[in-house]
Formats: C-alpha cells, structure tokens, sequence
C-alpha cells in the first residue's frame, strides 16, 4: 500500500511546490528581516521569532528566478531540517494535501529553471497539475548557508 504524505504547498510564480508538513514549524506573514553582511545574495538575513534568530533564504534568489517585491499574500515558512531552522520567502503557502509516495516521479534535470539537484521529484496531482517537492537537504545543507548558532545560555 502505498504511504500518504501530508504537504504543505506554497508558489513561487505560478509554480506550486511542497514540503512535508512535519517539517514545517510555523507559516508566518513577511516580517522585517535584518540583512547579515557577507552572505549570499539569497540569504536575506535573521528574523527574531519568538525570541529565536532564523536565518531567512529567498527561495526565488536560491533558485535563480527573478526576485519579486513582497506582497501581502508573502509568507516566511519556517522549518526544521537536520537541527537547523530557516525560513524560505515564498509568494504564498495556501494549501495542505495529501499526496501517494508513489505519484513522486525524479525531476528531470531542470524544472522550471531549477536544477534537479534540489528537488525531490514532481508528484502529480489529478490530471493536469504538477507538484514540485523539494529536497531540503539540498536546498539548506550546500556549504552555502552559515548556520547560526546561538550562544549557549
């Protein structure tokens, strides 16, 4: 029997893409983000959430599309990955859905301008829609990203 996953679906233009719900913590509106000088341009800096310092990748700028000006539908979803927390800028998250493991086939090389690299494959929902899942380990783990670390209390 095949195993249902629940997912969080956001866009990016008209593209929709999705995580695993457990791995997102929280969505939250665009906020202030404070820029960290010699990053990459995609890291566009922390938030404070909570009391906690999240770096923040604009996943249009990790991807090489072009960059959008944040709109009021511009979310911040916040997940958790091999001990790290980041949040991605996405142009909207609007949907959970459940999805067979087995409707996931491997990306071709390049979707969408996005290297297969970081993707975990497109699942297909009904007839005439495309989900592109994400392979977080790539998108967060490049040697790319500084993971910023907390001072221990």
């Amino acid at each position: 029997m095949a195993k249902e996953m629940k997912i969080v679906v956001f866009m990016l233009g008209r593209d929709e893409y999705g995580v695993e719900v457990e791995k997102v913590k929280t969505i939250e509106r665009m906020m202030p983000i404070t820029r960290v000088p010699k990053t990459y341009d995609f890291i566009k800096g922390v938030i404070n959430l909570r009391g906690v310092v999240i770096p923040v990748i604009d996943l249009r700028g990790r991807f090489g599309l072009p960059e959008e000006e944040a709109t009021d539908q511009t979310r911040i979803i916040i997940l958790a990955h091999a001990e790290l927390e980041v949040g991605f800028i996405v142009d909207n998250a609007s949907d959970v859905m459940d999805i067979n493991e087995e409707d996931i086939e491997p990306a071709p090389e390049v979707v969408g301008g996005i290297q297969a690299k970081y993707l975990r494959g497109v699942a297909k929902i009904g007839e005439d829609r495309l989900l592109i899942m994400l392979n977080l380990a790539e998108v967060l783990n490049r040697g790319e990203i500084v993971k910023f670390e907390q001072p221990e209390a």
